[in-house]
């Protein structure tokens, strides 16, 4: 079992308990059906953090989402929060924080979660009333990266799938909102084309090889080459993340007159231009009364990659 499956009964407790201050230790036990005592081991050996502690901080957090997104006084805040008078909540408050309520006001932090203390489980107050669990697996800028990648070379399978559906003239049509400098009068057709070509130009640059042979502009034919280059693209940038060699370069035989380039710069150039065609090609499609790849945004790939 997941360490954030036996975290979420007990989270569930103390969250409930964050609007009722005057919920005590035992109370909070019985609510979870438990002995005090074994509710405090529980949530000790979970989190790392007594119950109480725990919910103190989180009732502090808390706080401090309030004082920076609400013109509630600091003596609203501090009852909320379960504090007696606007003294202690200031002193427990500087604890913690190192500053007074009234300074984190005047300057609040540039997100939320700079505000966010200290502790061992990970857990903290979630805005705008829950709790963030840490994530099951940790993200690197080389997941990100890949699944970036990754997340290209699957749409451009989908639309080109989605293309197979329509007729020839509808493919041919031009795009009529386009982006300067990157395709001149655009078509769905030359769309998809450009973003296979471009997989297969540079797989064929870092081999020292020419241009690629892109005469084949069927739809059938389309499928076939990016199922190749789709593949050994991810391939291609799966093994430059794991041997740490973004900053590698190479010769560009393909450009006059040949060109160096770094293999980040690729990979960064391939995701830009490849961003710019997908939408433009997504949105023929829902020209054409194809709607059901959204707006082919990444980030529900990528949340999901994260197992968010």
């Amino acid at each position: 079992m997941n360490r954030n499956d036996g975290l979420t009964g007990l989270l569930d407790v103390l969250q409930a308990a964050l609007d009722d201050p005057s919920a005590g230790p035992a109370g909070l036990a019985a609510r979870a059906h438990l002995s005090r005592f074994h509710f405090d081991r529980l949530v000790a050996a979970a989190t790392g953090e007594p119950p109480g502690a725990l919910r103190r901080r989180l009732l502090l957090e808390r706080a401090a989402y309030r004082l920076v997104t609400s013109d509630r006084t600091v003596l609203d805040v501090a009852v909320e929060a379960g504090y007696g008078s606007h003294e202690a909540f200031t002193r427990a408050f500087h604890r913690s924080y190192g500053v007074a309520p009234t300074a984190v006001r005047r300057r609040p932090p540039l997100v939320f979660r700079d505000l966010e203390l200290p502790c061992p489980s990970g857990v903290h107050f979630q805005p705008p009333g829950g709790l963030r669990l840490p994530a099951a697996r940790q993200e690197t800028p080389m997941n990100v990266l890949q699944n970036l990648v990754d997340h290209h070379v699957e749409t451009l399978t989908a639309i080109i799938d989605r293309a197979g559906g329509l007729d020839e003239q509808v493919l041919d049509r031009p795009v009529t909102v386009s982006v300067e400098t990157i395709d001149d009068e655009p078509t769905l057709r030359s769309l998809i084309n450009a973003m296979v070509t471009q997989e297969e130009h540079w797989l064929s640059a870092l081999r020292g090889g020419d241009w690629p042979d892109e005469s084949d502009r069927s739809v059938r034919g389309l499928a076939a080459r990016h199922a190749v280059a789709g593949r050994d693209w991810r391939a291609f940038v799966a093994r430059t993340l794991a041997d740490g060699t973004l900053a590698d370069t190479f010769v560009d035989t393909t450009c006059t007159p040949p060109t160096t380039h770094t293999l980040g710069g690729t990979i960064g150039h391939v995701i830009t231009f490849a961003a710019v065609r997908r939408t433009l090609a997504i949105g023929a499609l829902r020209s054409a009364g194809v709607t059901d790849l959204g707006a082919g945004d990444p980030r529900p790939y990528l949340d999901h990659a994260a197992g968010a």
